[in-house]
């Protein structure tokens, strides 16, 4: 990811998935998320649904909701820009349930 801009209560990255990747299933405690896709084909999973945005689409992320972007292309990147907002938005803030980097069940603050 690529720190874009920050403030009182509220993070904005740009979030690049490789070709034929994802990231980890995942939730967080202190935090909401909003997704934008940039560029590319996105399939999201947001608790119990999962369904794919194009460029211009977004998604809603509540705080302690399960969720997970994946690239669907095998050629392109997928850009994502993540508007975070919360009480706490450092890194650790993170619970893993599925990794394919396995840092599965890291359990933040």
């Amino acid at each position: 990811f690529e720190p874009l801009s920050s403030g009182a209560g509220f993070h904005v990255k740009r979030l690049t998935v490789h070709p034929g990747h994802r990231l980890s299933l995942q939730w967080h405690r202190h935090r909401d998320e909003q997704w934008e896709v940039a560029r590319g084909i996105a399939r999201v999973t947001v608790g119990e649904k999962t369904y794919n945005l194009g460029r211009g689409q977004s998604a809603s992320v509540p705080r302690t909701t399960v969720h997970r972007i994946e690239n669907l292309s095998t050629v392109e990147p997928l850009e994502i820009i993540e508007v975070q907002t919360g009480d706490y938005l450092g890194e650790d803030d993170i619970v893993r349930v599925e990794d394919d980097f396995g840092r599965a069940d890291k359990v933040g603050p």
